[in-house]
């Protein structure tokens, strides 16, 4: 039996604060064994930079890791295994078989460097549990 690499796509609206600190750290824990994407439904034209100084605290650079805001489309949508949306209310297309999760989170943008801290934190707890969920050990 083939190896199944799980997929997940994080979207947001503007596709510059959550869904970028959620897809970073869950490619950091991940390690590659997972693919990670993030979209927006109305993407920014850059990463917030409060955001950008949030995660470089954690030592995760998004402009070397190549984070843009990209637009979200169906087929993005239809092979990740696990969509969660942070806010994107109605705008995400449904597919059978794709899993869901909306992460009720605030907006990173607008807030201040020790807002973003608490947001991104929460973000690390969800993502932390996250990979235990979809890296399970499996028995020989």
């Amino acid at each position: 039996m083939g190896e199944h690499k799980p997929q997940v796509l994080f979207v947001c609206v503007h596709n510059a604060g959550r869904s970028q600190m959620a897809a970073a750290l869950l490619d950091h824990y991940a390690g590659g064994r997972i693919t990670v994407r993030s979209a927006g439904t109305l993407p920014a034209d850059q990463i917030n930079h409060v955001v950008v100084d949030a995660m470089a605290e954690l030592g995760i650079d998004l402009h070397a890791a190549g984070a843009t805001p990209k637009v979200l489309n169906s087929a993005e949508v239809s092979k990740s295994d696990v969509v969660i949306t942070m806010g994107c209310g109605d705008a995400c297309p449904l597919f059978p078989g794709v899993r869901y999760l909306d992460w009720q989170l605030d907006d990173p943008a607008g807030q201040s460097l020790d807002a973003v801290r608490s947001i991104r934190d929460e973000i690390d707890r969800r993502i932390q549990s996250l990979v235990d969920e979809l890296l399970v050990p499996e028995a020989d």
